[in-house]
């Protein structure tokens, strides 16, 4: 009989506060971190991988890569049941995103972490775990793509964000909401995800593409620099709907004419990018300029999709098709 396969990074779930600098620091091997469930009756269906024992902004797309390795080879040579990566907190929607976006089987993949780390009063850990082993042997999981399971609330890895540097219920889809929870051990499907699901199977990424923040009085300083600087893409975070201040024009459009996509989503936590605006740095200019709308996905998710869809294609068409969903 398969396996769930834990995958651990390291994390808060995996941190203690340190006696002398009074912060929290690691602490916690996977096995450690395990000792918790040797009692439960869903230990003898674990396989515990440790892939590293790091904070989550350590945490590169190149090691998001060989993780999805990992999971396609078990995929591949040992029927698993299904896998449960354990994450800090800070990158773990980037994580989620990116193996949702290269993975294509219906094996269930939950992505968790822990907002406390052990040493504080209401761990929160411990019960991560459990709810994500049991959506991970859900069979109602298979073929929803990578979930994301933090206080019994169930997320798609597409649609979530983390909302908050302390709560518990950090983890939102602002826009949907979670598609299911887990009650009394019970897993609960409410709905599936807003729109079809779009893969891109690669083994390497696209370096060097660069997410940049507008604000009001924002030039074309920054955008130049990093062009100058080898940029194979760029990820703009917009205003609003998906508009630009007018001195930063000139920056897209010397990125442009040297065939380096633009994309353009919205600073806002919530809301679609829409090209309804025609005036100067107005969402339409913009587009008529060539750049690339991603209509629901933030900065992060949309750098991450750029870096694997450029191993693929710098055709406009290609990538339109990608982030316009």
């Amino acid at each position: 009989m398969g396996k769930i396969y834990m995958i651990f990074t390291g994390g808060t779930i995996s941190m203690k506060i340190d006696d002398v600098s009074h912060t929290v620091k690691p602490a916690l091997s996977a096995k450690q971190i395990m000792q918790s469930l040797l009692e439960s009756e869903l230990y003898n269906d674990l396989e515990v991988i440790e892939f590293s024992e790091v904070p989550s902004p350590s945490i590169t797309p190149e090691m998001m890569l060989e993780i999805s390795k990992i999971i396609r080879h078990e995929i591949d040579t040992n029927d698993p049941i299904g896998f449960v990566v354990v994450h800090g907190t800070d990158t773990l929607e980037e994580t989620a995103f990116f193996l949702d976006t290269v993975l294509d089987s219906p094996v269930p993949v939950v992505v968790t972490g822990s907002m406390k780390s052990s040493s504080e009063l209401g761990f929160d850990g411990i019960n991560n775990l459990v709810s994500s082993i049991l959506v991970a042997k859900s069979t109602k999981s298979r073929g929803r793509g990578v979930l994301v399971v933090m206080n019994d609330q169930i997320n798609a890895a597409s649609e979530v964000t983390k909302t908050n540097t302390l709560s518990l219920d950090t983890f939102k889809s602002l826009d949907y909401g979670p598609v299911g929870i887990v009650d009394n051990h019970e897993v609960i499907f409410h709905r599936n995800i807003s729109y079809e699901r779009q893969t891109v199977l690669v083994d390497s990424l696209t370096p060097n593409v660069h997410l940049i923040k507008a604000y009001a009085g924002a030039d074309s300083s920054i955008l130049d620099f990093v062009v100058g600087a080898g940029a194979n893409g760029i990820v703009i975070e917009a205003l609003g709907r998906g508009n630009l201040p007018p001195d930063m024009i000139s920056g897209i459009e010397n990125a442009i004419s040297k065939d380096i996509p633009v994309i353009i989503c919205s600073r806002c936590p919530s809301g679609r990018v829409l090209d309804s605006y025609g005036y100067l740095g107005g969402g339409k200019f913009l587009t008529d300029l060539g750049c690339i709308l991603a209509p629901s996905l933030n900065g992060q998710k949309a750098r991450i999709l750029l870096m694997l869809a450029l191993q693929k294609s710098k055709d406009k068409t290609y990538l339109k098709s990608l982030f316009t969903i």
